[in-house]
């Protein structure tokens, strides 16, 4: 099965807090981000203070996306985010519209999610997720 890993993740990965190989295997394992994961690694890297910190960034993000999978939302994607979406809110349910479609992605992939945001992942509904 295929991991979908979370920004949550990457950015523990990135400040040095997570070894991904330790936890995920080598990185050409199952693993891949969903587009909108790259987005907010992309948006992260955009609001660094320094340009040091910038430079750093962007280089952590593209090497990960020059190694790394990204599944894109699609219409199967979308389909699966308009049900759960309506599942959820009719429930009152409250999840972050970024997860949403991160989770959405991943059952869609037949791909579970790995995070170490626990808010959200686990109010979904078929959503495969694990702690790292």
């Amino acid at each position: 099965m295929v991991t979908l890993i979370d920004a949550s993740v990457l950015i523990a990965v990135e400040r040095g807090q997570l070894d991904l190989e330790a936890v995920s295997g080598p990185v050409d394992a199952d693993i891949a981000i969903a587009a909108l994961t790259a987005s907010e690694l992309l948006h992260g890297a955009h609001r660094a203070a320094t340009a040091a910190q910038l430079a750093r960034r962007e280089a952590f993000v593209e090497g990960l996306l020059e190694r790394v999978p990204v599944i894109a939302f699609d219409l199967t994607a979308a389909r699966v985010h308009a049900r759960i979406w309506a599942e959820t809110a009719s429930g009152g349910v409250v999840l972050g519209a970024h997860d949403l479609v991160i989770a959405a992605t991943a059952i869609a992939a037949g791909a579970r999610v790995a995070t170490r945001d626990q808010r959200s992942f686990p109010k979904i509904p078929g959503l495969q997720w694990v702690a790292w």
